[in-house]
């Protein structure tokens, strides 16, 4: 996979692709990241990639002809174009697994007021990381750019990101490390029985009751396993224990 991200602060992914799994990731060659610096293709002489919005008010809107220039200096066929914005379709990680199969993806990164409504004709989909606007789009196409690469082949153990939370449309369950006790607190008997059959039912069980109370939303939708049903069964049973316990 190729990741391209045009923004006017290529220095703000230093550190990103520096560091860590996404390092290794980009060392091994399992991913390739560059970053255009759209100021370099503006036809500006103060080398200005703004101006002032059209009928008045605050701020500056990024103009048209520098990020389109710079889009088209990368972009192929088999280039997906990706707008940050606060007005785009919440990131998740369903999202996440789609764009993990691009061959090529480019991340528009805006800054003042936002973009000029005509570079949307460019793009292909816009894509938000939640309801609240950041002062440019570099941290959310930094979010966007982990979620996915950390899906590509090799990059991680396939197991790890296959138990994480949303994967399977359930939060993940509770994980505990040694030591087994501490500060009266105490690991689940269970995770240490050494029965594999248990674990995974105690986690499965785990993982529903922390959705269930978390984000119940995530359940609206959700086609039960038998299994799951059953589960389900149990953690009423046992809430409405505690109630009348309590």
């Amino acid at each position: 996979m190729k990741i391209t991200v045009i923004t006017i602060f290529p220095e703000f992914f230093d550190s990103f692709t520096t560091t860590s799994i996404i390092k290794r990731a980009i060392d091994s060659g399992k991913v390739e990241f560059e970053t255009i610096d759209f100021r370099d293709f503006t036809l500006d002489r103060h080398r200005h990639v703004d101006d002032t919005p059209y009928g008045g008010g605050q701020g500056m809107v990024l103009a048209p002809q520098p990020i389109t220039d710079a889009l088209r200096s990368v972009r192929t066929p088999r280039s997906h174009v990706v707008m940050m914005t606060p007005q785009g379709k919440t990131f998740n990680q369903r999202q996440a697994l789609r764009l993990a199969h691009q061959d090529h993806l480019i991340f528009l990164c805006g800054h003042y007021e936002g973009f000029d409504e005509r570079i949307r004709a460019y793009v292909d989909e816009e894509i938000s990381i939640g309801d609240y606007v950041l002062t440019g789009g570099e941290p959310a196409a930094m979010v966007v750019c982990d979620a996915i690469i950390r899906l590509q082949e090799g990059v991680i153990l396939e197991q790890s990101h296959a138990d994480d939370s949303f994967s399977d449309g359930l939060l993940e369950y509770p994980q505990y490390t040694k030591p087994a006790q501490f500060e009266g607190m105490a690991v689940p008997e269970v995770l240490l029985s050494g029965h594999h059959a248990n674990i995974r039912r105690w986690r499965l069980k785990q993982s529903l009751l922390r959705t269930l109370q978390r984000r119940p939303d995530l359940l609206e939708e959700r086609e039960f396993t038998e299994e799951e049903l059953k589960l389900l069964e149990e953690l009423c049973l046992e809430r409405s224990k505690n109630i009348c316990d309590e």
